[in-house]
């Protein structure tokens, strides 16, 4: 899935500060007016989770704006539609809804997952991965150890980068 994701809107949207933050550049304060009651620390990370999140974008100018654009490119986003037999009667609105207990549908459902989430040749970062995989679960910590652990996904030793196994 390209493009803003709804949980992160709403977990940014969920901090006090970055609502804050929000509403004021909605309304036209500059950059410099922005929660400047706070300390750099809980302002900057208030600004960081907004651009993150989409919500807001930095313009020529070095401000920020909030576009219109991005509840429609919300609304947009569908769930994908699976049949009720096979694979999706462990999925429910495109995302995971219990792990099969037979463990070659457990990885046949995981390796679609990767299938989907990830291209030959990427080289991902941990934050990279999660992103991916939280279209299918809340828990992808959990569903990255399956992925990892089924061999469908490999990490280096420093824990810095994914790709998919090479040759297989």
């Amino acid at each position: 899935m390209s493009g803003p994701h709804w949980r992160r809107v709403v977990a940014a949207l969920a901090n006090s500060d970055a609502r804050t933050a929000y509403a004021q550049i909605v309304l036209g304060a500059k950059l410099s007016d922005v929660v400047a009651d706070l300390n750099d620390h809980r302002r900057n990370r208030a600004i960081a989770a907004l651009l993150e999140s989409g919500l807001v974008e930095r313009t020529a100018a070095n401000e920020l704006e909030a576009p219109e654009a991005i509840f429609r490119n919300l609304l947009t986003q569908q769930p994908r539609r699976q049949a009720q037999t096979g694979l999706a009667r462990f999925m429910r609105l495109g995302r995971i809804d219990r792990y099969p207990a037979n463990m070659a549908e457990r990885r046949e459902l995981l390796a679609w997952i990767v299938s989907e989430a990830i291209k030959p040749g990427e080289d991902l970062t941990e934050k990279q991965v999660n992103e991916r995989l939280l279209s299918y679960a809340d828990d992808v910590v959990m569903l990255r150890r399956y992925i990892i652990d089924f061999g469908l996904l490999e990490r280096t030793p420093s824990g810095s980068s994914y790709s998919l196994p090479r040759g297989g």
